[in-house]
């Protein structure tokens, strides 16, 4: 940690389907401004790939805009897992693969053979290149002479540090998030780094809650921002949104970071739950200590199955209970509790209202979580971080579904507030709203029990 928290936080916040600078003032944890940019995949190259260059100039512009209203003392980045960087000295040896790109699978088998056993990475494998480690083994075979000048493999958040300040480091939660690369248990990297040969191209582990290093100069005369403003390591998303909340809370106590993914992360909770075949998983936090995690994609379904977002009235919430209108996982193949499964609605969607449509997939969702809480605990609380905090009928099934309290985060930028923390200092717990009243409506306990149904449990 450094010894002074800077007062004005840049937090640079690169999720799947959107890229964020958001301003965090230290002292209270508010937001100052913010600056968002859709974050495309580009298509042409060897492969799907992220745009890092247009990433690049959108925060150096952001960067720019915001330093010059508002000041900035530091800056920290947080990223989404699944992707890294391959660097050949000062450029990329290969472009950043995007994880939704099923090339990986064409040797699956073949990976097979050398990924690490469940039981010591707690990484399951997963389709596309959502494993990272899947992914550099296809580089590397499918490219192999650029793959032979790679100098060093950096997880993505430590790839934007590193363009920032010149200064190589890995750091655990990007490497423990399901990456088939990292053994929480030994905290060190997997037996796939040494069967492979990679070792010695990660650079030294540091803790995510550190200063790597201070801002390039060239990029300090870019941004107009002070030479010595200190750059963090950087930290997974589901992570930093995690982060607020170690030590503020009693474990065991459940957390749910919505976005593209929801990711279900119960602190204090038993790893002996987690299911390999069913998207469940040990993330691994700031402090090196698995955290038992089921996700699901359930920003990315909910765009898929709703056209049109309606807040439901309470008539057409009863309405869907009552003619058990229902949405059967899953929309996105291989991933979440019911990866194996296909998607399906009990009634024609697009005979319904738009409110009655986003009350269907709010329950949905409910439904969802509470079968990734099967996998990998219940806490005694569960907070909501992200999009689904402000979704209410979703946060009173969910209530109503699992008998604690649930509590909406007053924070509406969960991973960009955690990031700022990584310079020290704790959130803003007041933050964290009352209970919602959990949902009560004549039938629904009879309608959850269909949905349990017709999933198989």
């Amino acid at each position: 940690m450094s010894q002074v928290t800077p007062r004005r936080i840049a937090v640079i916040d690169v999720g799947k389907t959107n890229a964020k600078v958001v301003l965090i003032d230290a002292t209270d944890r508010a937001q100052l401004a913010a600056r968002s940019t859709p974050n495309h995949v580009r298509s042409d190259g060897p492969y799907p790939h992220a745009d890092t260059e247009r990433l690049w100039a959108f925060i150096l512009s952001s960067l720019t805009e915001i330093g010059a209203e508002f000041g900035i003392d530091g800056i920290s980045i947080t990223t989404h897992g699944a992707t890294g960087a391959l660097l050949a000295g000062d450029r990329l040896a290969l472009p950043v693969l995007d994880y939704e790109f099923g090339g990986p699978d064409e040797l699956a088998s073949e990976y097979a053979g050398v990924r690490p056993d469940f039981s010591g990475s707690f990484s399951p494998a997963l389709p596309n290149g959502l494993n990272w480690g899947a992914q550099l083994f296809w580089q590397a075979r499918s490219f192999p002479e650029q793959f032979a000048e790679v100098s060093a493999i950096v997880p993505y958040a430590q790839y934007w540090a590193w363009r920032l300040t010149g200064v190589l480091a890995s750091e655990v939660t990007s490497l423990g998030c399901h990456t088939d690369l990292w053994s929480p248990d030994k905290a060190d990297f997997s037996s796939l780094v040494d069967a492979m040969g990679w070792r010695h191209l990660f650079p030294p582990v540091r803790p995510a809650a550190s200063v790597l290093g201070a801002l390039l100069p060239d990029l300090a005369e870019i941004t107009g921002l002070a030479t010595a403003t200190p750059v963090t390591v950087g930290i997974h998303d589901s992570n930093a949104s995690l982060l607020p909340h170690l030590g503020a809370q009693e474990p065991p106590f459940t957390i749910v970071s919505s976005g593209t993914w929801t990711i279900v992360m119960t602190v204090g909770g038993d790893t002996s739950g987690l299911d390999a075949g069913r998207d469940s998983l040990a993330n691994v936090d700031a402090f090196g200590r698995p955290v038992p995690t089921a996700r699901f994609m359930g920003g990315r379904e909910f765009d898929l199955l709703v056209p049109e977002i309606a807040t439901p009235s309470v008539a057409e919430v009863a309405r869907v209970i009552a003619d058990d209108i229902q949405v059967l996982p899953s929309f996105v193949p291989g991933v979440g509790p019911f990866s194996d499964q296909q998607g399906r609605w009990t009634v024609a969607p697009e005979t319904l209202s738009a409110g009655e449509r986003t009350a269907a997939v709010s329950l949905y969702l409910a439904l969802l979580a509470r079968a990734a809480m099967a996998l990998c605990g219940l806490g005694r609380s569960i907070t909501l971080e992200g999009p689904l905090a402000r979704n209410t009928l979703f946060s009173s099934a969910l209530s109503q579904l699992t008998g604690v309290p649930v509590r909406a985060s007053g924070d509406s930028t969960g991973t960009s507030l955690g990031a700022s923390l990584l310079f020290g200092g704790q959130a803003a717990h007041s933050a964290l709203r009352e209970p919602v009243p959990p949902l009560a409506v004549e039938g629904f306990d009879a309608y959850v029990s269909r949905w349990t149904e017709r999933v198989g449990g």
